[in-house]
């Protein structure tokens, strides 16, 4: 019975959870510290910012460095509202296309039998070898070649082949029983009912993953604006946020860029927050209850 009330895993608090949270608590909050700095540092006025020796906590916060980036972004002719909404709409399409494509190839690919399908496996893990830096040259000339510069598309295409996604993806659709689709199959399933139906459902944790992997590719992309557009206002937050050094003068850039690596790092840690049980979930199980 002492076994029974406590258990193995206990879903409230007990007390054989305390060696646990002596460790985990302290360690939790170490790694909260640059979190927290973060946030404090784009709240600091100038004196605190130059402070020396430099101060972990804000003591006067204030939203000046906020107010001087929107009022840079209107005295460029282009509001800061834009940028976002670039980044945002391409983000958004990115995520869901590279999710799509990783999903329906990663379930041809782990349940299908085809002519050349080692071949294309191996084609897919070549390319985790490569660093983005190793095909820019040949990214930029094909879509030099197909003629989408300064358009969405530039923004959109190169990215939505993901190859860690899809090995990610693909290894968790292999511990799905070829007897579960099997029975599918026998009750008149089409390959895209097994898909929606079954694949799906069993690999959100996978799916959850390999999304926020492509949500960080994507908005934190300076290649794209670059190096493939020319118009202002088709550029994403990224490129905005990383020119404000050469747009200002050092001392109130310095500012501004501590409100830039605030904005662009919450959408990560929301993200993260809302889908880090499912990340958890990826790499401790093989997604069948």
């Amino acid at each position: 019975m002492a076994f029974k009330s406590s258990g193995i895993n206990p879903k409230r608090f007990h007390r054989s959870q305390l060696k646990f949270y002596i460790f985990l608590v302290p360690f939790s909050i170490f790694m909260a510290l640059p979190i927290v700095f973060i946030v404090n540092h784009a709240f600091k006025p100038l004196d605190e910012l130059y402070a020396f020796p430099p101060r972990f906590f804000v003591q006067q916060p204030t939203t000046e460095n906020f107010r001087n980036l929107f009022q840079l972004a209107e005295s460029s002719g282009i509001p800061l509202s834009r940028y976002l909404f670039n980044s945002i709409f391409v983000t958004v399409l990115v995520v869901i296309l590279s999710i799509a494509l990783s999903t329906l190839a990663g379930y041809a690919l782990s349940k299908k039998q085809f002519k050349g399908k080692k071949l294309l496996l191996e084609m897919n893990n070549t390319a985790l070898m490569f660093v983005p830096i190793a095909v820019m040259i040949p990214r930029f000339l094909t879509v030099s070649l197909i003629g989408i510069e300064d358009t969405f598309l530039a923004h959109i295409l190169p990215l939505i082949a993901m190859p860690v996604g899809l090995f990610l993806i693909k290894q968790f659709i292999d511990q799905i029983p070829d007897s579960l689709i099997e029975a599918a199959v026998m009750d008149g399933a089409n390959d895209l009912k097994i898909y929606w139906k079954i694949i799906l459902p069993l690999i959100k944790p996978a799916i959850a993953t390999a999304a926020i992997l492509a949500f960080q590719l994507v908005w934190n992309d300076l290649e794209t604006s670059t190096l493939y557009t020319t118009s202002e206002n088709m550029r994403t937050l990224a490129f905005f946020m990383s020119t404000l050094a050469a747009q200002t003068n050092v001392v109130v850039g310095q500012g501004m860029a501590a409100v830039a690596s605030l904005i662009m790092f919450v959408p990560n840690l929301v993200l993260f927050i809302i889908l880090q049980s499912k990340v958890m979930n990826t790499m401790a199980h093989s997604g069948l209850k």
